[in-house]
């Protein structure tokens, strides 16, 4: 099978265009299938069956590797032969039915209050990063806006004057409105800090990092860590704490459901639903 695995990965790179860690995962992945089947005598992709494949996944669980992973295997395998019968190398698809284990979701992160007001006081205004990280970390409790939302914003999503953002998850975009602790720290912000970060040069984006290019998704993530330890948070804070958070204290202080799922951006009720279900300090 090197063959063929290295001609599906020359077809991911130069048709597809997908990135070089794409290329790097579905390889690894299919050098592992192909091991488990030469252990079973098969070398041939066309001798390939599901009742193969579903021992292969079988075999996954018995060594413990978890069903993400797992799911993540089988995505690499389905589109190997997909890509094989779609070429005529194979009469039949035999991953086409192939089903992922089942993946438990794991409850979300939400944080008290009390937790929410300590991690909101850590940034202490002494410096300009500092009132930047005051006035993200206030926008996301503020609006539940995911992570890679509040990186793209650009300086002409807000509106400071009414209070309200619009924001966009590459599908379709809402508008947010946001309170007064949060507004005035987006002022501060932009007043003051934005333009020391910038150092005179122009950009589109709302937040910069200290070199005054695009903020980071691993850089926010490391800042909302860094805030977590300092307000002697113990649990291992996600990037995604604050907008949990703000989903369930409004619903617990008797918001709207159907208001919170437009402000999250979920277009299934069931998925906002499930804050209801948990209970905060």
């Amino acid at each position: 099978m090197s063959e063929e695995i290295q001609a599906f990965v020359e077809y991911l790179r130069d048709v597809k265009k997908t990135s070089q860690n794409t290329q790097i995962s579905y390889r690894r992945d299919l050098i592992q299938l192909e091991e488990y089947l030469k252990s079973q005598g098969i070398t041939d992709p066309a001798k390939v069956t599901k009742t193969s494949l579903n021992s292969y996944i079988l075999y996954l669980e018995k060594n413990g590797k978890a069903t993400t992973t797992i799911s993540r295997e089988l995505a690499s395998i389905k589109a190997f032969f997909h890509y094989e019968f779609s070429k005529g190398r194979i009469r039949r698809d035999p991953a086409e039915l192939l089903k992922a284990p089942k993946v438990e979701k794991k409850a979300p992160m939400i944080l008290s209050v009390e937790e929410i007001h300590a991690l909101l006081a850590q940034p202490e205004g002494k410096n300009a990063k500092e009132i930047r990280d005051k006035a993200m970390l206030e926008l996301l409790y503020a609006t539940g806006i995911r992570v890679s939302e509040l990186i793209h914003l650009k300086l002409e999503s807000v509106n400071l004057s009414v209070g309200f953002l619009v924001c966009s998850d590459g599908q379709r975009e809402r508008t947010i409105p946001f309170g007064k602790e949060a507004g005035a720290a987006l002022s501060m912000y932009l007043e003051t800090a934005r333009g020391q970060l910038l150092k005179g040069k122009e950009s589109q984006w709302l937040f910069t990092n200290c070199n005054g290019q695009a903020m980071s998704r691993q850089g926010l993530w490391k800042i909302i860590k860094y805030y977590g330890e300092k307000a002697g948070i113990e649990a291992d804070i996600t990037p995604h704490a604050l907008r949990h958070s703000f989903a369930a204290h409004l619903l617990r202080n008797g918001a709207d459901i159907h208001a919170v799922q437009t402000m999250l951006g979920h277009s299934d009720m069931a998925t906002t639903q499930m804050y209801t279900s948990y209970r905060i300090s």
